[in-house]
C-alpha cells in the first residue's frame, strides 16, 4: 500500500513593532528516500526574501532567506506533495559486538554523542542499561527501550519547550514527542547503539480519507542502526508507514528546527503555526 500525501505549513511571525532585518533558515522540504518520493514542493514567503537553497551536513534541503525591508509580519507557507511507500522493516539482525566495530561506531560517530538535548538521567541510563542486557540484539533493545519511554511518559501538549532537555520530561514524565524522542536517543546511545533524531509529518488518522483535510502538526521520531536505519515512533509506540512524511534527521532537534534565525528591531514576537494535511491517493 502507497499514500500520496499534500502538506501545508504555514507560521507566522508577528513583531511588536517593525522588525528592520530578518535571517533565517528553513528546513521545510522533504527529503527523497528510499520510503518516499517528493512529487511537488513550493515555498512561499512573504515579504519577499532574498534565498539561497543548500543541503545542509545531514543531507537535508536547506532554503537560506532574509527580509531587509521593514516589516510587521512575516509568513513562511511550505507545501508539499509526497509519495509514500514505506514496506515493514526486516527483523533486527547487527550484534552487539558489530557495534563496536570501527565500520560502526567510526561511521556514525555524530549518532554516539550525548549533547544536553539527549544526555539521560542516570536513572534513565540504568534502565536502558538493564534493556540492554536482556537482548541478544540491539535492535530488539531499541525497540523496548521505545516502549519503555512510551509506557512511562505521558504525551502532554505544553508541558516542554523546544529547549527542554530529555532530563527534564522523564523527571516530570510527561512532554510531547520530541522529548520522548530525546530519551530514547540518548538511552540508546548510552548503550552503544547509534541513534538519530528525525522530524517530519504524520496524517493523525489511522485510515486517511483521500481529498479530506485534516489538521495536522509537526512530528518527530527516532531511527538507529542496524544493518541500516531503522525508524520507529515512540510517541505513538508504532513503526512509521505511508502516513509519515520525514524533513530531515540530526543529532537532536537543535539540527532539524523547521525555522531558525535572527531578527532586529521590534522587541519581541509572536509565532503561529498551522499544518494541514492531506491524502490525495
Amino acid at each position: 500500500m502507497s499514500m500520496q500525501l499534500r502538506i501545508t505549513h504555514a507560521t507566522t511571525f508577528e513583531y511588536d513593532g517593525r522588525s528592520v532585518a530578518s535571517y533565517n533558515q528553513a528546513r521545510l522540504t522533504p527529503v527523497t528516500t528510499p520510503g518516499q518520493i517528493v512529487v511537488h514542493h513550493r515555498l512561499e514567503i512573504s515579504p519577499k526574501p532574498w534565498t539561497y537553497e543548500y543541503r545542509d551536513y545531514f543531507g537535508a534541503a536547506v532554503t537560506a532567506f532574509e527580509v531587509v525591508d521593514p516589516h510587521e509580519a512575516m509568513t513562511v507557507r511550505a507545501t508539499s506533495t509526497v509519495q509514500t511507500n514505506r514496506p515493514a522493516a526486516p527483523p533486527p539482525t547487527t550484534t552487539w559486538e558489530a557495534l563496536g566495530t570501527r565500520e560502526v561506531a567510526d561511521r556514525w560517530t555524530e549518532f554516539l554523542t550525548l549533547p544536553d538535548l539527549v544526555v539521560p538521567p542516570a536513572d534513565f541510563a540504568q534502565r536502558a542499561k538493564q534493556v540492554a542486557a536482556d537482548h541478544e540484539l540491539p535492535g530488539e533493545a531499541a525497540r523496548d527501550l521505545c516502549a519503555l519511554v512510551h509506557d512511562e511518559v505521558e504525551f502532554a501538549a505544553g508541558s516542554t519547550d523546544v529547549r527542554a532537555p530529555a532530563a527534564a520530561a522523564w523527571q516530570q514524565r510527561a512532554g510531547v514527542c520530541q522529548d520522548m524522542v530525546h530519551l530514547v536517543v540518548g538511552g540508546l546511545r548510552s548503550v552503544g547503539i547509534p541513534a538519530r533524531y528525525v522530524s517530519g509529518y504524520v496524517h493523525p488518522d489511522a485510515a486517511p480519507a483521500v481529498g479530506t483535510t485534516v489538521s495536522g502538526s509537526s512530528h518527530a521520531w527516532v531511527e538507529w542502526w542496524d544493518d541500516g536505519w531503522r525508524a520507529f515512533d515512540p510517541c505513538h509506540d508504532t513503526e512509521p508507514d505511508d502516513r509519515y512524511v520525514s524533513l530531515a534527521h540530526g543529532r537532536d532537534y537543535a539540527d532539524v528546527r523547521p525555522i531558525s534565525g535572527i531578527y532586529s528591531g521590534a522587541a519581541t514576537s509572536q509565532m503561529t503555526v498551522a499544518v494541514d494535511v492531506t491524502r490525495l491517493a
